[in-house]
């Protein structure tokens, strides 16, 4: 029996996350892509048109599957229907189709009566036009994904230049355009079985200057029961309740605001600082719920006495990474520090304004968040990386 896991391009998360604990659970694990090419050379990689159910189911014949599973935005509602083909636990279809269709989420959050946010949506083709009270408004595409191409606007004119300016990169993408959602961005981390749901703490978010939204460091701050329990009911609007679940929201006047809804594990290394924080297995956890294991058999803290910091280094210009430190490890009195590369020296890259700018991740680990903070900060300032335009 196998583990089959649906992939795009490859990432941190399935390197150094969903392989190594399938590895430490004993399952021999395949991943299914159509962008074999792009992964390493010694990756258990098969080819497969990922984005049709069919074919998934197919891909699985030869050996028969335990579990299937994604980290993908993009391939959830597609895994989700072949698991349910094959006769696996996995996630609603229905969820996962309402997660990544911003539209759509907002309209089930407005029929379970949670919350109104004002919305549009702006087919290809079609004129941006919207009412004039939802200035300051945001436009991202309808099934957006990591703040690509999506842009804070404060009247008609901003509006019309964003989207001739998306669709000369993307003619044939659905766009939405909503009511800004004022406030400290933070985000709500989560497991479940289907039955029950754990909240494993979230992080308050610090973002770029608009109008862009890039997210340049985290610090650990799970919300408070009553955050917490407005933020369930959201979810359970809009069925989420299997496997990984990573929600993005603001507060306002004590409500809690959807940004919205990721139905996968944090991304851009997140995932693994935050099983390094929790101090578990995370990734293995989340295959063993694809395998059916209830939540209540998972060993989660019920308290993490440990904060957290990260911080992502962000290009500021196009050109060519010619120098950047490696991957790097330090303790600074009881705090554990780190830098991850996220580009590789050598390669050229256009600024997008999205986390395809970042050039590393650093983060740290300690008792306390001063500490914590002023030591990544020492940490940081001896490091140093350098763009050629």
């Amino acid at each position: 029996m196998r583990l089959y896991l649906t992939a795009l391009n490859p990432t941190d998360a399935v390197l150094e996350g969903f392989l190594p604990a399938a590895a430490s659970l004993g399952l021999p694990l395949t991943v299914l892509t159509d962008r074999p090419e792009e992964w390493p050379a010694d990756a258990p990689v098969a080819r497969c048109v990922v984005h049709d159910a069919a074919a998934v189911v197919a891909a699985t014949a030869s050996d028969g599957p335990v579990a299937l599973l994604s980290n993908s935005d993009h391939l959830q509602e597609v895994t989700a229907i072949a698991a349910r083909k094959l006769g696996l636990p996995g996630k609603d279809p229905e969820a996962a189709r309402l997660s990544k269709d911003k539209a759509a989420a907002r309209r089930a959050i407005a029929a379970a009566g949670l919350d109104l946010v004002r919305a549009v949506t702006v087919d290809p083709g079609a004129p941006p036009t919207v009412p004039g009270e939802m200035f300051p408004a945001v436009v991202k595409p309808r099934e957006g994904v990591a703040s690509e191409d999506a842009y804070l606007v404060a009247d008609q004119r901003e509006l019309t230049a964003r989207v001739a300016e998306i669709r000369a990169r993307r003619p044939d993408v659905a766009l939405l355009v909503e009511e800004y959602l004022a406030g400290e961005l933070q985000t709500y981390e989560t497991l479940g079985d289907g039955s029950a749901l754990a909240a494993l703490g979230g992080w308050r978010t610090h973002l770029a200057a608009p109008p862009t939204f890039i997210e340049e460091s985290l610090d650990w701050s799970p919300p408070g029961e009553r955050i917490s329990a407005q933020l369930r009911a959201r979810l359970d609007a809009l069925g989420v309740g299997f496997g990984a679940c990573h929600t993005e929201y603001v507060v306002q006047d004590g409500r809690v605001r959807l940004i919205e809804v990721n139905y996968r594990l944090i991304g851009d290394r997140m995932d693994l600082i935050l099983a390094d924080l929790l101090g578990v297995p995370l990734f293995d956890y989340v295959i063993r719920l694809h395998l059916g294991e209830p939540l209540a058999a998972l060993d989660l803290p019920a308290i993490v006495d440990r904060h957290a910091r990260v911080e992502y280094v962000c290009a500021d210009r196009s050109g060519r990474l010619v120098s950047a430190p490696g991957r790097l490890d330090a303790v600074h009195g009881d705090v554990r520090l780190s830098c991850r590369p996220l580009r590789a020296v050598g390669r050229t890259a256009a600024h997008t304004g999205t986390n395809r700018d970042y050039l590393a991740a650093l983060h740290a680990i300690g008792t306390d968040q001063d500490s914590v903070r002023q030591s990544l900060a020492v940490f940081r300032s001896d490091l140093q990386w350098t763009i050629v335009e």
